[in-house]
């Protein structure tokens, strides 16, 4: 599956989804809650795949899975509280680089 997309059009490939679909988004404090669910199997992946956990039988490391799942329910949400995620983005870098450029560089922890 080498299908590329930018993120607006993850955005409205979420959306046609859940119109064909879904019958209607949840509430935003349900999908809030399932954003939250999403990042704690998230974490729990990375918890046994890079920290000092063990994968419990039957456990797979799908890492991708749970990411992927992350950024549908983020994706929801921007699109049912009507936010750009391509330009919120742009902004974000743009704040980081203004506010961070030399911060990292300078941080002699980094330099290890």
């Amino acid at each position: 599956m080498a299908e590329e997309m930018t993120l607006r059009e993850a955005q409205q490939r979420v959306n046609k989804w859940i119109r064909e679909y879904g019958v209607r988004y949840f509430s935003e404090l349900t999908n809030m809650a399932c954003l939250t669910e999403e990042v704690g199997e998230l974490a729990r992946v990375i918890a046994r795949q890079y920290g000092d956990q063990s994968f419990k039988p039957g456990e797979k490391p799908n890492l991708g899975e749970e990411m992927a799942d992350v950024l549908w329910v983020l994706l929801c949400l921007a699109n049912q509280t009507g936010v750009d995620l391509t330009e919120e983005l742009l902004r974000s870098i743009e704040k980081k680089t203004h506010r961070d450029k030399l911060r990292h560089i300078e941080n002699p922890k980094l330099r290890a």
